[in-house]
């Protein structure tokens, strides 16, 4: 689909749940950095494996035991030209980012980085990408350094660099953030850790569906996102790692699958991806995953990021129009999420009102405490815009604000 050709109410078309009304308002979902609404391709090929093929993958050899494994690793395939990784081996399905994050901490971390040497975070960072760290610190006796975030939402690149010592051994750091929509400066700080021996690994859960990822470009050694946060089913993720480091870790658990031989005297583990892949795992939903990564395909990253990008600035030029309005965060590069005060209105009282009118936006600290104590704030409203996301819905939802507000 060309960007000539692309109109978001065909797009709209694909996703039954936008027809729903919400208190006898037609539903305009604005909370999309929580999850976003799946395209009924997705939830066909889901019924499809339960109604037609369900049966457990690469351990049996009748037809639907087949058909189930072919699937399953046609997804593997489709995330791996997704990503641009050198091999499907590189490819590690997950139940979400936060796991893939632990399965680096936990695997990587926690066997190759030992006492006394520093991890370095953001102060941006959601929940998942602070609380293991901290659990890996402390066991451990590794140093956790946070990097300073601006007050317009920016990363500081100075104060990133003065906290890399000889010590640094590791760079965990979001893409693009939840609560501020920031996109970082990602392959300039990967470029800095290649310089410096550290390896880094890139939280890319609010990144994935808004613009291209090419893990070989960026030269990242981790990059880990969630199907959910693109059109996918939830329980689903991946971590891409660098085969040649992979192949040095050991398993993050034990279980059917992740074996080659087991005795009562020793088991050895089976190649990659499969030693980091224990026990049955979600397969109608990888299987549904493929088709949100189809779906994203066909519309074109390219035409995505046009599109969004024009959204963007329409919102950010109605929201500045708003008496009262408070736009956390304000940097030159970012995606369409905006958190937001209101003067007169408590972000939790401004959420049951919007929702009373049929629009779903996220209220509270979006899994991001640290950064909602550098800005003084217990909490924020929050807008975060998808590719069915229209200029209709925006005046929509300006329109009721200010009616709130008078």
């Amino acid at each position: 689909m060309s960007i000539k050709s692309f109109n978001p109410n065909r797009i709209r078309n694909k996703f039954p749940i936008l027809n729903k009304k919400i208190n006898n308002n037609q539903l305009v979902y604005f909370d999309n950095a929580a999850t976003t609404q799946k395209p009924i391709q997705v939830i066909e090929s889901i019924n499809k494996y339960y109604s037609e093929y369900n049966a457990n993958i690469h351990r049996g050899i009748h037809t639907l035991a087949e058909k189930a494994t072919q699937e399953y690793e046609k997804t593997r395939k489709t995330v791996s030209k997704f990503i641009n990784s050198r091999s499907e081996k590189e490819v590690i399905f997950t139940r979400g980012t936060t796991e893939g994050i632990n399965l680096i901490a936990s695997s990587f971390v926690k066997n190759f980085i030992k006492k006394g040497d520093e991890i370095i975070i953001s102060e941006m960072e959601h929940h998942s990408n602070i609380v293991p760290w901290q659990m890996i610190c402390e066991e451990n006796g590794i140093i956790l350094k946070t990097i300073n975030v601006f007050e317009n939402g920016e990363i500081d690149l100075d104060n990133f660099k003065e906290l890399i010592s000889n010590k640094t051994k590791f760079l965990s750091i979001v893409h693009t953030s939840n609560t501020l929509g920031t996109v970082n400066p990602i392959k300039e700080m990967i470029e800095i850790c290649k310089k410096n021996n550290i390896n880094t690994m890139i939280d890319g859960a609010q990144a994935s569906a808004h613009s291209k990822i090419d893990v070989q470009d960026l030269n990242c050694d981790f990059f880990v996102l969630s199907a959910h946060k693109m059109y996918g089913p939830t329980g689903v993720g991946i971590v891409y790692g660098k085969e040649e480091i992979l192949e040095k870790m050991p398993p993050y658990m034990g279980g059917g699958e992740m074996i080659k031989d087991v005795n009562f005297k020793k088991t050895t583990y089976n190649e990659l991806p499969y030693k980091f892949e224990a026990g049955t795992p979600n397969i109608g939903d990888v299987i549904g995953f493929n088709e949100a990564l189809s779906f994203i395909n066909n519309i074109g990253l390219d035409n995505i990021s046009l599109y969004e990008k024009e959204l963007k600035n329409y919102a950010s030029n109605s929201f500045n129009k708003i008496e009262g309005i408070n736009i956390i965060g304000n940097s030159k590069n970012k995606i369409g999420i905006f958190s937001f005060t209101m003067d007169k209105i408590h972000y939790y009282d401004l959420g049951l009102l919007l929702d009373s009118k049929g629009i779903a936006i996220r209220t509270g600290h979006h899994c991001t405490q640290p950064l909602m104590d550098k800005f003084n704030l217990e909490g924020t409203a929050r807008v975060s815009l998808a590719i069915y996301n229209t200029k209709n819905e925006i005046d929509y939802f300006v329109e009721k604000l200010k009616q709130l507000i008078n």
